[in-house]
């Protein structure tokens, strides 16, 4: 079939909106018309050339929602009608990383992912002159149809609307999993979010949720510090107002129990290590540029700080994407008040110079209206 997509053809060029050959979905995948796609910073990462070379022609757009158009054989108990929200990382279940219950860092995944392809090394996706395309992380739904591994597509309950969903599967598995998984936070818990955009916003939502005594939020833009008042941050450091350690340290004497970065910046990386009380832990979620490096002082680790990364929520994503889909069904976790832009495909560039400048927190390009459930005029608020 001929869909409309957002295609980047070269590194730091902008996307292109035109019509691409995708082809039916193959066993154990299935073809989802996409309702609505949020845009992350890991899209604007891989079409800035900061995640590697020549991994183009591609489509990007791996955190979205839809509803099952058609399903190849053995495709997980999935059927035509289904709306799903997408896992980026379908677990094989088989190799070294799954049966140690790391899922979210399955090898399989990983490696089909790097190489732009679905689970069977190849893709479905063609421009007009017959060349392949590549696929984002078997996802690619910056386009009104895509194809997927069954195990990418997870179902989500029928009265969540799909522009909401469409964040399930990135910023907020993503989130959740770093306090829920990563970070382990209990309740009276300190806890520093360095970079409030749209993970950031998600983290400080669920370190309220698992009842942190003092949530920090630090960030250079006021609204978005504003916002994540509202979402349950106790105090805000603006980061441009002066030194933000001593700002956290000033509001959290002698340090944070679980600093959580969502930068991927050396300057952040440190600013989260230094805020931490002694035995405490820096968990980056942040995604840097390939090449870059984070330094901590050495002495430091006498006082066994520890710091690590948090991928894809530390978790098995397609179940807790699953569980964390029924709590915003039911109204326990918000997401709307942390899209800052609605869009369509060809305002998908105008979101990535937003990421650049860390104007805004999450934009969603709706793709099908009539799917998405999305406000009729774009909230474009004043974060």
């Amino acid at each position: 079939m001929e869909v409309r997509a957002a295609v980047l053809h070269e590194a730091r060029t902008p996307l292109s909106v035109e019509t691409v050959t995708l082809d039916p979905p193959r066993a154990g995948e299935v073809l989802v018309r996409v309702a609505a796609a949020g845009v992350c910073h890991s899209d604007v990462r891989l079409a800035d050339g900061d995640l590697g070379d020549g991994r183009w022609p591609t489509v990007l757009g791996h955190e979205g929602a839809g509803v099952v158009a058609a399903v190849g054989a053995d495709a997980g108990g999935l059927a035509q009608g289904d709306r799903v929200a997408f896992c980026f990382v379908p677990p094989c279940r088989a190799c070294a990383a799954c049966a140690a219950g790391r899922f979210n860092l399955c090898e399989i995944a990983g490696e089909r992912a790097w190489a732009g392809t679905l689970l069977d090394g190849t893709t479905r996706l063609r421009l007009a002159d017959g060349r392949a395309v590549r696929h984002f992380n078997f996802v690619s739904c910056f386009a009104e149809h895509c194809v997927v591994p069954a195990a990418s597509a997870v179902p989500i309950p029928p009265e969540l609307p799909l522009w909401q969903a469409a964040l399930l599967g990135c910023a907020v598995v993503t989130g959740f999993g770093a306090v829920r998984n990563a970070a382990h936070v209990e309740i009276g818990e300190s806890v520093c979010v360095v970079g409030c955009g749209g993970i950031g916003q998600q983290m400080v939502a669920a370190a309220r949720m698992a009842g942190a005594g003092r949530i920090v939020a630090v960030d250079r833009d006021a609204a978005k510090l504003a916002l994540a008042r509202r979402r349950g941050a106790t105090d805000t450091v603006d980061a441009s107002a002066g030194d933000p350690v001593r700002a956290v340290l000033a509001l959290v004497p002698g340090g944070v129990d679980h600093a959580l970065e969502a930068v991927g910046d050396p300057a952040t990386i440190r600013l989260a290590w230094d805020v931490l009380r002694p035995g405490a832990s820096a968990i980056v979620v942040g995604i840097a540029p390939r090449g870059t490096e984070a330094c901590v002082p050495a002495l430091d680790l006498l006082s066994e700080k520890s710091l690590r990364g948090s991928y894809y929520g530390s978790g098995n994503p397609p179940v807790e994407i699953a569980r964390l889909g029924r709590l915003m069904a039911d109204g326990r976790i918000t997401v709307a008040d942390a899209v800052s832009h609605l869009t369509d495909l060809e305002g998908i560039e105008a979101a990535f110079e937003r990421l650049r400048r860390g104007s805004g927190a999450r934009s969603v390009a709706v793709i099908d209206a009539a799917l998405a459930g999305a406000p009729e005029r774009p909230a474009q608020s004043a974060v």
